[in-house]
């Protein structure tokens, strides 16, 4: 048997499995069948408000769509934060039609020429990669006639300790090396251009709460000696994120309340160059992750060799994370459990697979659980970040689930896409 991870404090106690008041087979029939992924909303604006009163005055909230880009989330949590941060062109659609322009902040390698004239003539924020992003975008400016708002995004000579992905403190296709930054400041500004300031994230997913602290300590250092050598404060310093949820056995939350008290004593001794800059925290999963569970009906109960599988509707191709195949180094099982017998004692060992014709599908390892029987569901918790977007959801082509934000403020009931 293997350990699982934590079930979400807003989910755990209950008997059946219920969200947002409701219990798991009021949505399933609302939404016509398995699987399908739910996300309550007022989890998420919950985790919002919560954020608000921890940090301090002056740092404003982002929420980066490739999170969870589903497009009824991405309409409530808009209004609820300071800007949106997008990789693509159609992030960036989406973020313009929920957000205005000013607020938005284009980052990711290898921006099209067509990516950075939309942004250009919309007013977004790019978050400048490299030199010759720097100068196609310069050269869009001058051919549009339109002054590109650019913002210089540093490769830092550190990294994020206990972060499950490192962005910093290594060579790297995210941003201009902390040695080359200033440099580019000069040419943006002598071009005329809209300077918009820095963005530095040096790593995501960690539940170190004194290395965030660390590293948020040394993201404002080495803003405040960029902007000097550059002879300019920047209007503004995305202090990234990097903030983790706990997915897997053992792992604790991040405490955010310690987190905003430090970065509050870090700003009020901050380095004058910095003096009349505002910060902004950018968080994806940290926001939303634990507000989404998936739903995958058992279709079958096999013995093999000894073991128990139970086979489910669902699979790799909806939430690639939980079967272990996205970026993880070692298998590791997310919270599960039997929606129906959420409080059941648990009497057998069992995997959990999918119906793909892969060995990879396999979405919970010699897990415990209560004796299951076809027709049962499954719930997979974290679903909520990182999940239909980032699975190769046309593998084989399976139909595609149904997402429910559930207490929407627009809808409190219930909105699908499929």
């Amino acid at each position: 048997m293997k350990p699982i991870g934590p079930i979400p404090p807003d989910f755990s106690g209950q008997s059946r499995l219920t969200i947002a008041g409701r219990e798991v087979a009021g949505w399933i029939e609302e939404a016509g069948s398995t699987p399908l992924f739910i996300y309550d909303f007022s989890i998420i604006a919950s985790r919002v408000a919560r954020l608000r009163a921890a940090l301090p005055a002056g740092v404003d909230l982002h929420y980066a769509i490739k999170a969870n880009p589903f497009a009824p989330l991405v309409r409530a949590l808009a209004p609820l934060v300071d800007g949106l941060d997008v990789a693509s062109a159609g992030e960036l659609r989406q973020a313009l039609g929920v957000k205005q322009a000013g607020t938005i902040s284009f980052a990711g390698p290898g921006k099209r020429d067509a990516e950075l004239e939309d942004a250009i003539l919309a007013g977004a924020t790019i978050n400048l990669e490299s030199e010759g992003e720097a100068a196609r975008a310069l050269a869009i400016g001058d051919r549009t006639g339109v002054t590109p708002r650019l913002a210089v995004r540093v490769n830092p000579d550190f990294e994020l300790r206990g972060s499950g992905m490192r962005m910093g403190g290594r060579a790297s296709p995210f941003g201009v090396d902390a040695d080359r930054a200033a440099a580019l400041v000069g040419t943006i500004r002598s071009s005329g251009a809209d300077w918009r300031g820095f963005h530095i994230f040096a790593g995501s997913q960690s539940l170190d709460t004194q290395a965030i602290i660390e590293t948020q300590a040394a993201t404002l250092a080495l803003a405040a000696r960029l902007a000097n050598d550059a002879g300019a404060q920047p209007p503004l310093v995305n202090l990234g994120g990097g903030f983790g949820i706990p997915y897997f056995a053992g792992d604790t939350p991040v405490d955010v309340e310690t987190i905003g008290a430090a970065l509050g004593d870090a700003l009020a001794s901050r380095d004058d160059a910095l003096a009349a800059s505002r910060f902004a925290i950018e968080l994806g999963r940290w926001l939303v992750g634990e507000a989404g569970v998936y739903l995958t009906r058992v279709i079958d109960c096999k013995q093999s060799q000894g073991e128990t599988f139970l086979v489910v509707d669902g699979g790799l191709h909806h939430q690639l994370a939980a079967s272990g195949n996205f970026g993880t180094v070692v298998r590791r099982n997310y919270p599960v459990a039997l929606a129906n017998r959420l409080d059941a004692p648990a009497t057998e060992t069992v995997s959990v697979v999918g119906c793909l014709c892969t060995p990879l599908d396999r979405l919970a390892d010699k897990v415990a659980l209560p004796e299951a029987h076809p027709g049962d569901v499954i719930a997979i918790f974290l679903a909520g970040a990182y999940g239909l977007s980032a699975s190769p959801v046309n593998f084989l082509s399976h139909p595609v689930p149904a997402q429910i934000l559930a207490g929407s403020p627009d809808n409190p009931n219930a909105i699908f896409t499929s």
